[in-house]
């Protein structure tokens, strides 16, 4: 794990230098790899890719004014699935008769120590749904 921290640096410091260069675009390019003078940003569409091919060159050369080694820059579109959207709660709806019922449990129970919590309950739940 110790190991892998230089490099999740490196690819850090690349990332937002990236994105100091091309501020209108950082929140549609992630660094994926930096090996051998070759870049490679993950974008989100095609659109965002050849934005990013047009400003290629300049990324390039202002990599290279800060000392990465950039030789070439590569692209690859990574489109996201769409996530699931979650199912919709719905609350529980007693009918009047039914909260009269929690009601006259509650009530109907003796008054003990092991009966204290359950009355209390029954209580809270009856008010709830009133």
């Amino acid at each position: 794990m110790a190991s892998l921290l230089p490099a999740a640096m490196r690819m850090a410091r690349l990332q937002s230098d990236c994105a100091a260069i091309l501020p209108a675009l950082a929140g549609n390019t992630d660094v994926v790899s930096f090996q051998d003078g070759a870049l490679v940003l993950a974008v989100p569409s095609s659109a965002v890719a050849a934005r990013v091919k047009q400003m290629a060159p300049k990324l390039q050369a202002a990599l290279l004014g800060r000392g990465w080694q950039v030789e070439s820059v590569k692209l690859k579109v990574q489109v996201a699935r769409a996530m699931p959207q979650k199912p919709e709660m719905r609350s529980l709806e007693l009918p009047p008769t039914a909260v009269q019922a929690f009601e006259e449990l509650a009530e109907s129970l003796e008054d003990t120590a092991q009966n204290k919590e359950l009355v209390a309950a029954l209580r809270r739940l009856a008010e709830k749904r009133r």
